[in-house]
């Protein structure tokens, strides 16, 4: 019986799995097999014992947490599927508890990083005036690059400094600083009627074709002016969220705030930021305090 091709055609017709789903439990079942082939151990004779030597010989070939949790699990699941099938009367990965995952902290700018980052875009170019808007709301609002893409002019409202952000499954309002403000109002005034292709384009952002900035495009943006302030780490559209949200946070806005702001369905998410400030604040006490 060829268990893995059996197991390959139920995740595609009967668990109707996601392609990336399939892929790496698959993966993960095949290599499973072929260390049960070196071992001598038949699939239908692995004791539990045999699973967790597995794990321990994953972690001795430097496989990451997450690697071997998600190796667990599509263990579980290959094995789960036999014993439906009545080819093995027992479950040797069920019971096993998965490493312990460690949640890296986001890596964040410093305020003088944001300054100097913010100040790269030339606002006296089109293009220069288009990318400082850009990057002033995305500062100024902490939202996701989905949806910094994804806004429309009737989404800004710059009179009343605010813009109303739909996010994954609902509308936010969020204000603006003075100076993404200022950034806006140039771009909208002087810049975006003379890149627009159509007069109806709805699209806040464009690019140089006159269409709405794509993932890929606004990616490059930031890598550019990376370079070009010669900072160090590495600078995503996420960092500029995390940013925003650790600063706010280190300036005494509450959790609640930063949360409703974020679109964080839930605090969980949002309480990540306070352990980046307590290990800021732990490095300054260890740097500055003459005892320490």
């Amino acid at each position: 019986m060829d268990y893995y091709q059996e197991y390959a055609v139920y995740l595609e017709t009967e668990k109707k799995a996601a392609s990336n789903t399939q892929s790496s439990y698959l993966r993960d079942v095949r290599q499973y097999l072929q260390w049960l082939q070196e071992e001598g151990v038949a699939v239908e004779t692995a004791a539990q014992s045999d699973v967790e030597r597995y794990t321990h010989h994953l972690t001795a070939e430097h496989k990451s947490a997450a690697t071997i949790t998600r190796s667990l699990a599509s263990l579980k699941s290959f094995y789960q599927f036999l014993g439906e099938r009545g080819w093995v009367d027992h479950n040797p990965a069920r019971g096993l508890s998965p490493a312990r995952v460690e949640r890296k902290l986001p890596q964040i700018l410093t305020s003088k990083e944001v300054e100097l980052f913010l100040d790269q875009p030339d606002p006296a170019d089109p293009k220069g005036c288009r990318d400082k808007a850009m990057l002033e709301l995305l500062y100024a609002t902490g939202i996701r690059v989905s949806e910094l893409i994804g806004l429309n002019v009737d989404h800004i409202n710059l009179s009343a400094s605010f813009i109303r952000c739909v996010g994954r499954d609902r509308e936010r309002i969020i204000p603006l600083y003075a100076t993404a403000v200022q950034a806006l109002s140039d771009y909208l005034d002087h810049v975006r009627p003379q890149m627009v292709e159509r007069p109806d384009e709805k699209a806040l952002f464009v690019n140089m074709s006159g269409e709405r900035m794509s993932r890929q495009g606004f990616w490059k943006i930031i890598k550019h002016y990376q370079e070009k302030a010669d900072i160090q780490k590495d600078i995503t559209p996420h960092t500029l969220r995390h940013s925003f949200a650790a600063h706010l946070l280190e300036n005494g806005a509450d959790l609640r705030s930063i949360q409703e702001m974020l679109g964080h369905a839930d605090i969980s998410s949002t309480q990540i930021y306070t352990q980046i400030v307590n290990q800021k604040l732990k490095e300054v006490y260890q740097k500055a305090h003459p005892r320490a």
